[in-house]
């Protein structure tokens, strides 16, 4: 009978984070580590991948946040200042700058409320649609990259996971 070899043990950097923890203060409890070290550290090759696949897009991820605020909408794709503002958690002055350097690029444009003589909308161009839409594409084949390494059962449990522990922090209790 032929000797099957023991699985490697995977081990991460957290790990030796961990290890040198226990061995300098073995009086504290680093569980919390555990998780989120990873967490910290998936965070920052998720922003390298994001500004990667936006910047393949000539976009800055602010400038998505606005384009796919707008193109969730569906057809006309288009909010009030105030909305977008809701919708990317901006200052209103942060807001009017963002909008008005998308006009300039000819992403966005902004129209007259029909319903508010004094309000205007902002509305996705087709140009902006289809960079959002590509930029979205790239996006997920990168997210998919980082996700390689789970099976599809994982990342539904891990979604689920995170959820519970996001639950707290999102204002609206789930959005």
């Amino acid at each position: 009978m032929d000797a099957v070899e023991p699985q490697a043990v995977l081990r991460d950097e957290v790990d030796e984070l961990i290890a040198g923890w226990r061995t300098e203060r073995p009086d504290f409890d680093t569980e919390p580590l555990q998780v989120l070290s990873r967490v910290s550290r998936l965070a920052r090759h998720l922003d390298l991948a994001r500004r990667s696949a936006f910047a393949a897009h000539g976009l800055e991820a602010w400038e998505f946040d606005v384009l796919s605020a707008l193109r969730r909408q569906g057809p006309p794709y288009q909010l009030s200042p105030g909305a977008l503002l809701r919708a990317t958690l901006v200052t209103s002055g942060t807001m009017t700058n963002r909008i008005d350097r998308l006009t300039e690029a000819g992403l966005v444009a902004r129209h007259p409320d029909p319903l508010d003589k004094r309000g205007v909308l902002v509305k996705l161009t087709e140009r902006g649609k289809v960079v959002a839409d590509a930029a979205l594409a790239d996006l997920l084949d990168r997210e998919r990259q980082l996700l390689s390494g789970l099976e599809p059962g994982q990342r539904a449990s891990l979604a689920g996971l995170l959820r519970i522990l996001l639950s707290p922090f999102d204002s609206d209790g789930g959005a």
